[in-house]
């Protein structure tokens, strides 16, 4: 009985051993194509605010207003996200991993607007604070004991607050609340990037029951939301931070 015990014992700790390693193997992936994405987005958003011919495709520099491409660059991503997150069983990982690229330049044509409206040294000030901000919130996520469910719960509940807010301000043009939005978005999305660390941790925990394919198909998924926790960070803290032209 008491080496049954201990039997028992040491395959229980075997297994913890072997989630573990499995989780940190899925982490690295997660954070890997978020990385690759980033820095399409990065070269992407560069590369068009430096051309006036590729700028000027999305954007009529005169009028400030954006052309018939530069509409369907900025609302295109939304339809990228719904596509992937819905679309996660009938898609390949192949074709998955092709429209998550996709989406990254897509983001970068969109963002190539902010250097035009804002200086490169606040821009680069606020990324690099961002960064900073979000790397502490995704190691506190990650090594945290505490459960985050009923907080992310809470954090989610004020995302969809604040996209009420927001949408009901588009027709008030209200600068206070739109300096409360600012506020909220940030607080709001560095909690959500704690919230999804540990959540993806505890999803990669049990990666190797999915399947190879399902789990790069995973890996993928998480990058998304990562990638949309720090860019939603990212502009909320440029509206604080950037100074603009």
């Amino acid at each position: 009985m008491f080496e049954e015990r201990n039997n028992s014992g040491f395959f229980a700790a075997q297994q913890g051993t072997q989630d573990v390693a499995v989780a940190k193997s899925f982490m690295t992936q997660v954070f890997g194509w978020m990385t690759l994405a980033m820095f399409i987005t990065a070269i992407t958003a560069y590369w068009f605010a430096s051309s006036e011919e590729l700028i000027g495709s999305l954007v009529n520099v005169e009028t400030g207003g954006m052309t018939g491409l530069g509409w369907v660059v900025t609302l295109a991503p939304i339809g990228f996200v719904l596509l992937m997150s819905f679309g996660f069983q009938r898609l390949s990982p192949a074709v998955l991993t092709l429209l998550f690229i996709s989406f990254s330049v897509l983001m970068g044509m969109s963002l190539s607007f902010i250097l035009l409206i804002y200086t490169a040294a606040s821009v680069y000030k606020t990324f690099a604070i961002a960064a900073a901000m979000f790397g502490i919130m995704a190691f506190t996520g990650y090594t945290t004991k505490t459960d985050l469910t009923k907080f992310g719960s809470i954090m989610m509940m004020g995302l969809i607050g604040m996209i009420i807010a927001m949408f009901v301000n588009f027709f008030l043009h209200s600068s206070t609340m739109d300096y409360i939005i600012s506020v909220a978005g940030v607080l709001i999305f560095t909690g959500l990037t704690a919230y999804d660390v540990q959540r993806l941790k505890r999803m990669g925990a049990g990666a190797g029951e999915y399947g190879e394919a399902n789990a790069r198909k995973l890996s993928i998924l998480g990058a998304l939301t990562l990638y949309l926790d720090f860019i939603n960070l990212f502009m909320f803290l440029l509206r604080f931070l950037g100074d603009r032209k």
